[in-house]
C-alpha cells in the first residue's frame, strides 16, 4: 500500500471520528438545553381568555350528545393555574392538546422539567378526557400520583408537569 493511500486514509478516518465528535456534542446539548422556546404574548387582564383558531363549531345530534359527554359535568375549558403561563385558557372542542416544550404543542410549555412532547389529553368515545404521559423523563402527574398509562381526569384535578398546573374546569 502506497505512502499517499494510507495518509488519505488516517484523514478520512479522523473526519468521520471528528463528525463523530459533533454529532455527540449536539445531541447531549439538545438534550441538556432542549430546543428554543419562543414566548407567546400574554393575555390582557380583561380578556382573560386565548381564543383558539375561528372554525365553525359541528354541532352533534341530541342523542350523540349524550354519549360523547355533552352533560352538565363535562368539563368545557382547560386552565393553566401553575407556571410561567398561568391564566393560559384553551377551550375544550373534541381536539387532541398536546403539551410539552415542542413549537407544534398546543400548550408551549416553557419548564426545564417538560419533554418536548411530554403529554397529551384527548377524549375518548364515552367523552371522558383522559391524560396519556407520552414517555416523558420527568413524569406527568395527576393528583401526586404519577402517571404509567392513559389515566380518566376528573374536573378539577391537578395535572402537574415539572413547575406547570393545569386543570379541566367547567
Amino acid at each position: 500500500m502506497s505512502e499517499l493511500t494510507l495518509t488519505v486514509m488516517r484523514l478520512g478516518f479522523l473526519a468521520v471520528l471528528w463528525l463523530f465528535v459533533i454529532v455527540a456534542v449536539q445531541v447531549i446539548r439538545s438534550d441538556l438545553f432542549g430546543t428554543r422556546v419562543t414566548q407567546r404574548p400574554t393575555p390582557r387582564r380583561g380578556g382573560g381568555e386565548q381564543r383558539p383558531q375561528q372554525r365553525a363549531p359541528q354541532q352533534p345530534a341530541p342523542s350523540s350528545r349524550r354519549a360523547r359527554g355533552g352533560g352538565r359535568n363535562t368539563p368545557t375549558k382547560l386552565v393553566v393555574t401553575e407556571g410561567s403561563l398561568t391564566g393560559t385558557t384553551v377551550t375544550l372542542q373534541g381536539q387532541v392538546i398536546g403539551l410539552g416544550r415542542a413549537h407544534d404543542s398546543t400548550i408551549v410549555l416553557d419548564d426545564d422539567y417538560a419533554s418536548s412532547k411530554h403529554a397529551k389529553i384527548y377524549q375518548d368515545r364515552d367523552g371522558q378526557w383522559i391524560v396519556e404521559d407520552l414517555g416523558s423523563t420527568n413524569g406527568t402527574y395527576l393528583d401526586r400520583t404519577r402517571l404509567t398509562q392513559p389515566t380518566p381526569i376528573p374536573p378539577g384535578a391537578p395535572i402537574r408537569i415539572g413547575k406547570t398546573v393545569i386543570e379541566l374546569r367547567k
